[in-house]
């Protein structure tokens, strides 16, 4: 019996041990775990955001709770969107594939059928799949509906919902287009079915007034290609009636995006989620809540880049509040390059003083010049992201929907998203060794590359500068262009002709990019 009672002791001792211990011997961890085991994904995609607009960038203009983000996280200088306009720049994001491979895929109506179609792999399907709750909430840009575009007063679709995620709440294009009216998965909000909404981009429909025929009307003037028909005392990109119970307030923009966000985070604290937050800020027409009205001396524009650093604020505020901060990642970035000037007077230009949207960057949005595409972006996850943390990796945002899949064992299906790259680790600071080489568009499809320490842009019939309003260089010539951004990111100097080999190179390996797939 003794010898029976020893025996049994050490085989509970032994079972203990074992049972305390992972298959590869080491120690099992006995932390508690406070968040579900795949990190929540929040990706704030700011609209018109320069690289050096934010002052963790080098801006005149107060941004504490952005610059919050680089100081808890990791700050890009060399990051990049994958064109100087904003749908395609969208486009890239979500789907992984270059906008310029097919067309129609420039600057979209407010009117146009949806861009990425059903069966398309995209970022949140790909997050949808592993698991993830998915939103988009605020700007779309990307088209809705069938081949004939968005029924306003019905169903629309397909759309968001179509492609992964499970909740939208948008601004169908942009705010200085109609139809002025947010959608909510399907359907227009507050639409009243005894006025339906009546949208035209070639013609005029119904009596409402337009900024051309009657500027007394408005309240902030436009300059140029905004001045059809009026709402909220702004004209807009395009004709429209019908649809006064679901017209929105411009002035509360900010608000009702972050309380949709917020009751999206706060409805799946308990499972892992994805929010892909589009501001509207700092996109024309710039027209901020009272409350931030005033709130600097660089007029509307640099009044919206303080909203858009409260909207900023009040997320990462309710992630900390419900203890989601450490296992959430939060990227914080930009469509395109800044502009002043955009289609109202709003003194943008007047008012900038000593606060350079470019920093030290060349051009614009629209541009091929550097300012159109190299974009701010900031990486914080607590759980893993060392904090304070610089990067000069070349990183480019098409890369976000392959980096993902990758993290979170996702395959993504054979022709699909043909332009990413895993780069997980550079996403997270583990790694410098980021993509060969990024191509950006410009306006009317000129495509630039960026590799290593050079810039080369091709030869182009384009003029030097915007020509329907924008103070803008375009980085169009009808010589070949190379610069050495890393010496000289101001691309001041044109080395093309002095490094013949080197340009030769660049030009060979964007041709390559643009062949592959055809």
């Amino acid at each position: 019996m003794k010898y029976l009672l020893s025996a049994l002791c050490l085989f509970l001792i032994v079972f203990f041990l074992s049972c305390n211990r992972s298959p590869s011997g080491t120690k099992k961890s006995t932390e508690k775990k406070t968040g579900p085991k795949r990190p929540n994904v929040v990706l704030i995609y700011t609209d018109d955001l320069g690289y050096g607009d934010i002052s963790t960038y080098g801006g005149e203009i107060p941004t504490p709770h952005i610059d919050r983000l680089a100081e808890d996280g990791l700050k890009f200088t060399n990051a990049y969107t994958t064109a100087s306009t904003c749908t395609p720049s969208r486009y890239s994001l979500l789907t992984g594939e270059y906008a310029w491979r097919a067309k129609g895929r420039g600057v979209a109506p407010g009117d146009a059928s949806s861009l990425i179609k059903p069966g398309t792999e995209t970022l949140p399907g790909v997050l949808q799949k592993a698991g993830y709750k998915t939103a988009v909430v605020g700007k779309w840009h990307l088209g809705l509906g069938g081949e004939d575009g968005p029924d306003w007063n019905g169903k629309i679709a397909p759309g968001p919902l179509e492609i992964g995620f499970d909740y939208s709440f948008l601004i169908p294009a942009t705010g200085d287009r109609v139809p002025c009216v947010f959608v909510e998965n399907h359907h227009v909000v507050n639409l009243d079915p005894d006025d339906p909404i009546q949208v035209n981009y070639r013609k005029k429909v119904g009596n409402w007034p337009t900024g051309k025929d009657n500027p007394e009307l408005l309240t902030t003037k436009w300059s140029h290609g905004h001045d059809m028909t009026i709402v909220n005392g702004i004209s807009r990109i395009g004709f429209m009636t019908g649809g006064k119970a679901a017209l929105w307030r411009d002035e509360d923009f900010a608000d009702k995006l972050v309380e949709k966000s917020t009751a999206f985070i706060r409805e799946n604290k308990d499972k892992p989620f994805f929010l892909y937050f589009s501001t509207h800020d700092i996109h024309v027409p710039r027209i901020a809540h009272e409350r931030f009205q005033g709130k600097t001396d660089r007029g509307p524009r640099g009044d919206v880049i303080v909203q858009l650093d409260w909207t900023v604020g009040e997320l990462t505020k309710t992630l900390k509040e419900l203890g989601l901060e450490d296992n959430t990642i939060v990227i914080f970035t930009s469509d395109n390059g800044p502009v002043l000037d955009d289609g109202y007077e709003d003194q943008a230009g007047e008012l900038v003083g000593d606060h350079h949207p470019s920093g030290i960057l060349r051009g614009g949005k629209y541009s091929a010049f550097e300012a159109g595409t190299r974009i701010p972006m900031i990486v914080k996850w607590p759980r893993q992201i060392k904090p304070g943390s610089t990067s000069g990796t070349l990183f480019s945002q098409i890369d976000l929907i392959g980096s993902f899949a990758a993290h979170t064992g996702q395959d993504i299906a054979p022709g699909q998203a043909p332009d990413t790259q895993n780069h997980w680790d550079v996403l997270t600071g583990k790694d410098s060794a980021g993509r060969k080489g990024v191509v950006q568009e410009a306006t009317h499809g000129v495509l630039s590359y960026v590799s290593g320490d050079y810039k080369y842009i091709p030869p182009s019939d384009g003029g030097p500068k915007i020509t329907w309003g924008p103070d803008i260089e375009t980085g169009f010539s009808e010589n070949e262009q190379l610069y050495n951004i890393k010496d000289d990111p101001s691309e001041t100097k044109n080395i093309a002709e002095e490094h013949p080999g080197i340009t030769g190179k660049m030009r060979e390996e964007l041709m390559a990019v643009r062949e592959m797939g055809r």
